[in-house]
């Protein structure tokens, strides 16, 4: 493998592990104050263990807050006729607030994830899969946010979706991967992109 993408790879590797750390240890009340309201207002556990498709067409197990009822199939959330319905008393607000992520910082500090890259299939999504795979997108680290999320998110159909990571397995850089961050955190605080 070439030395600059040896490089390029430890430079995000150690970038994804300081900050992991540093949020992790900034928000570890909030996270156990939201682990707790989870538990609170619906029955089953706090954490949602999804199967899903990391670099190389891995298949891991990635951490959320639970959204969802515990009877919800695992299906993609744009494939179930009716997600409102599955929706804890607090799913809207952990998802539209994106705080139904931060438990992917485990995922980021064990490596199955970075917190810029494609987001992670599920491991239903061969549409999805199949197409990544062909244009080598499956090599890609999955992330926290990606150049697809920040340009739509819930609303971009499949094919879409895939042509906006084709464009960041093009040009993602250390400083890409910054502006994404940016990008993200004020989408976040505008929720855009979500659609429940």
């Amino acid at each position: 493998m070439d030395i600059l993408i040896l490089e390029k790879i430890a430079v995000k590797r150690s970038f994804d592990l300081f900050m992991a750390l540093c949020v992790t240890g900034v928000l570890l009340v909030p996270i156990g104050v939201l682990a707790l309201a989870v538990r609170m207002t619906s029955a089953g556990p706090a954490l949602y263990w999804s199967d899903r498709v990391g670099k190389g067409n891995r298949v891991f197990k990635m951490p959320k807050f639970r959204s969802m009822r515990v009877d919800t199939p695992a299906l993609a959330t744009h494939l179930l006729g009716s997600p409102k319905i599955y929706l804890t008393p607090i799913g809207s607000f952990l998802r539209k607030s994106s705080l139904d992520e931060l438990p992917q910082l485990w995922s980021i500090l064990k490596g199955d994830m970075s917190f810029v890259g494609p987001r992670p299939a599920l491991f239903n999504q061969q549409d999805l899969i199949e197409l990544r795979t062909l244009g080598g997108v499956h090599e890609l680290l999955p992330g926290l946010t990606g150049w697809a999320q920040i340009n739509g998110r819930d609303e971009l159909p499949i094919p879409e979706k895939v042509k906006l990571d084709l464009e960041y397995l093009q040009q993602h850089s250390f400083l890409f991967d910054l502006k994404i961050i940016w990008l993200t955190f004020v989408k976040v605080l505008r929720r855009d992109g979500v659609s429940h």
